[in-house]
């Protein structure tokens, strides 16, 4: 992943964002020319209470070249009515396990990474500059802040405290808790009352978002470069107060050591063959880029002493029901077990009257409940957890027992929440009301649900026969009485198969007296238990309809074109994203159900001809799919990930959250297909 000068034109460059991590909820993202677009960018924004409590620390360090008395601005900041110039010095960018960035200015060269220490609050900026025939100064100076990552500083003076103890700088911002800075060598000049007024930024104001911001400026550093010299300069900010005793350069190699492991463990990539072909080498390059781009969402809750995931960066916190779907991809597959384990843990640690958490509250961590399918999704990543790791010990002794009380809750009935939640006399799930979202399409406005889908939602209960056909099987094993487990099945199955087809457009009811066409449907035929048999004509029908309705290059479309309600372009203020957000606009993730729909088909055809087609199918869907994302993650939206959504018509751009967990775990498994 690297851009040239060429590449990096203003316009083209302010869309193309990059991001690293520090495995519990912090970041460090901004643009491929370092300037800040959104309130979410900043060099280091740490989570108080990790991952919750996101706040911005160092939103920017702004970089100036002086030679000979003649200075020169490296960084590019933008306000209502200017934009700096910095980026004409940039040559180059670099996004492989960190952000590099190049720039010359004149005879000087100037190298700088960016880095974050896993499991700390600490970003680490590394200078390299190759200095001409003249005396030069390199300036620093730290655009500092601190303020919830969601919120905004408008119309605000900082108070500020500083002390200074040699090369280690503190700071208070506005009475906050202490904010360390470190530089390996120059002077620190201190500033008095000084503010960076109006920052700018251009995605907020799209969004609808308040857009101009100020910042407080504490100093800046000055360190002075001979003719003819080579410098390293390391800048450290942290919240630890050890800040002294920490190395950029150590950082930088305990994190491509780390990440190297991370490649060897998955046993992906063969690193014994010699004289690989370049298709050989292209693949482990691709399956690189994607254990990276997995990794940043994996954190740590310590509070719990448990793992997550983040569901998507900037703005998500770690959401169960997208940990669960994400849970393969960024987990399994990486034969990251023991975080397997912990994630699962997570999952089951506050199980409420059957229900999983939906997530939990970034102010207080309070676990919120409004979700009908994690507890229900729980039991298939259960299944393919014992598929790869065959620990029925953990799951008999502690899982197990949860996924009992998540069955016997969902069939006496449910309330916590408005979730509405009872197996009704025909053996299906009832779910939700018309103000409850409590699907994974939950958009809510004004609290309005936007698409409440409530009754008997194809996908839930589809979900809840695989659940059944879960327990059913570890029951047995626990020499527990299977069979009221058994007898729900059958029923379900029977009430689903005679009741969700839609005859006349040949696909499933989105919910029972909704014929709306939605990928939702795919569940039937995509879990380890499909509730309609893949050998089935109606099974053909349905990747027939979604296939001709729903599926582009880069997702299925959450509602088919020529439906009421439909859009194909995410914009606008709250209100206008909020109701077109499943209404038509195209998720990456669903591609996972698809792919494991043609590949139910493809096993379980009865003839050769049709076992052929859908194998012919396959394979040209996997191809396309590698295709489609070797080019994204490489070369649009977030460099090195994956958006939450996609525009579902061209140039089809990437929306939403610019690095999404399922998105990164769905395509990872697809692509991985032989």
């Amino acid at each position: 992943m690297r851009f040239a000068k060429e590449d990096l034109k203003l316009e083209e460059a302010l869309e193309k964002e990059w991001i690293i991590t520090n495995g519990m909820g912090g970041y460090s993202a901004s643009t491929i020319i370092g300037a800040n677009t959104r309130k979410y960018h900043g060099l280091l924004v740490a989570p108080i209470v990790p991952p919750a409590r996101r706040t911005l620390i160092l939103s920017k360090l702004d970089e100036s070249i002086e030679i000979e008395g003649r200075k020169n601005d490296l960084f590019t900041n933008i306000g209502k009515s200017y934009i700096s110039q910095g980026f004409k010095y940039q040559i180059g960018f670099i996004k492989e396990y960190m952000p590099i960035f190049v720039y010359k200015v004149e005879d000087v060269e100037i190298t700088k990474v960016i880095c974050m220490e896993h499991f700390k609050n600490t970003v680490g900026v590394y200078y390299k500059i190759r200095n001409g025939n003249n005396a030069t100064k390199l300036t620093l100076a730290p655009i500092m802040n601190y303020r919830d990552v969601h919120g905004i500083n408008k119309d605000h003076y900082y108070r500020l405290e500083q002390k200074k103890n040699k090369s280690k700088i503190e700071i208070k911002v506005d009475d906050s808790s202490p904010i360390y800075m470190n530089i390996s060598e120059g002077e620190y000049i201190e500033h008095k009352d000084d503010t960076f007024f109006n920052m700018f930024y251009i995605e907020e104001e799209k969004r609808g978002f308040e857009a101009e911001e100020n910042h407080a400026v504490p100093g800046r550093f000055e360190i002075e470069i001979g003719p003819g010299e080579e410098k390293e300069i390391s800048f450290i900010c942290s919240l630890e107060e050890n800040i002294e005793e920490l190395d950029v350069r150590a950082i930088i190699t305990k994190e491509i050591i780390r990440l190297g492991e991370i490649f060897n463990q998955s046993l992906l990539i063969d690193n014994r063959k010699e004289n690989k072909s370049e298709e050989e080498r292209q693949r482990d390059n691709l399956i690189k880029k994607f254990l990276i781009a997995g990794d940043n969402f994996v954190v740590k809750r310590p509070l719990f002493n448990t793992y997550s995931i983040i569901a998507g960066y900037p703005w998500f916190l770690d959401w169960m029901r997208d940990t669960l779907i994400a849970f393969e991809g960024l987990l399994l597959i990486p034969k990251k077990y023991d975080i397997a384990k912990k994630v699962l843990k997570t999952c089951i640690r506050d199980i409420k009257f059957g229900l999983v958490p939906n997530a939990y509250s970034e102010a207080d961590n309070r676990p919120l409940y409004n979700s009908v399918d994690a507890s229900l999704l729980l039991f298939e990543q259960v299944q393919k957890y014992l598929r790869y790791t065959n620990d029925y010990k953990f799951i008999m002794e502690e899982v197990y027992p949860k996924m009992k009380e998540i069955i016997e809750n969902y069939v006496k009935g449910i309330d916590l929440d408005d979730n509405n939640i009872y197996l009704d006399t025909d053996g299906l799930i009832v779910s939700g009301t018309e103000q409850t979202q409590n699907t994974w399409m939950d958009a809510k406005y004004a609290g309005i649900a936007v698409t409440p889908r409530n009754g008997k939602a194809v996908e839930i209960n589809a979900l809840w026969y695989n659940a059944l056909k879960v327990i059913i099987e570890l029951a047995k094993r626990n020499k527990d009485n299977a069979k009221q487990y058994e007898k729900m099945a059958t029923k379900c199955k029977e009430a689903f198969e005679s009741k969700f087809y839609n005859k006349r457009r040949k696909c499933l009811y989105d919910v029972l007296g909704d014929n709306k066409i939605r990928p939702n449907q795919l569940f039937a035929l995509s879990l380890t238990y499909p509730v309609i048999n893949p050998s089935s004509n109606e099974a053909k029908e349905i990747i027939a309809t979604v296939t001709k309705k729903l599926l582009n290059n880069y997702g299925l479309k959450s509602l088919a074109k020529g439906e009421e309600s439909y859009v194909e372009i995410y914009e606008g203020d709250g209100c206008k994203r909020d109701f077109s957000y499943h209404q038509g606009i195209t998720w990456t993730w669903l591609l996972g159900l698809y792919y494991d729909s043609l590949k139910k088909l493809a096993k379980m055809s009865t003839t050769k001809a049709e076992r052929a087609k859908y194998e012919k199918q396959l394979k040209e869907f996997a191809q396309k799919v590698r295709e489609t994302f070797s080019k994204e993650i490489n070369e649009r939206g977030c460099i090195g990930s994956i958006a939450e959504i996609y525009d579902s018509k061209r140039p089809f751009l990437p929306k939403g959250a610019f690095a999404q967990a399922w998105s990164i775990a769905e395509v990872f498994r697809i692509i991985l297909e032989k």
